[in-house]
């Protein structure tokens, strides 16, 4: 039995806004909708993933 999520996939990526590149996350869902994305953008990207670990994504699995 597989744990509900375990085949979504994160992704994480720097925006493109002209003033600024800031990182953030998305998780997109099996079927391809994205089910949870980060609220705000994070100047480092080891700041984007601790976001992203306590909205549920593992990085022992990445």
């Amino acid at each position: 039995m597989t744990d509900k999520g375990d085949r979504d996939k994160w992704e994480f990526y720097q925006d493109h806004n002209e003033k600024h590149h800031k990182w953030r996350w998305r998780r997109t869902a099996s079927n391809g909708r994205i089910v949870g994305a980060s609220t705000q953008g994070y100047a480092e990207k080891e700041e984007c993933i601790e976001n992203a670990e306590r909205n549920g994504f593992d990085r022992s699995k990445a």
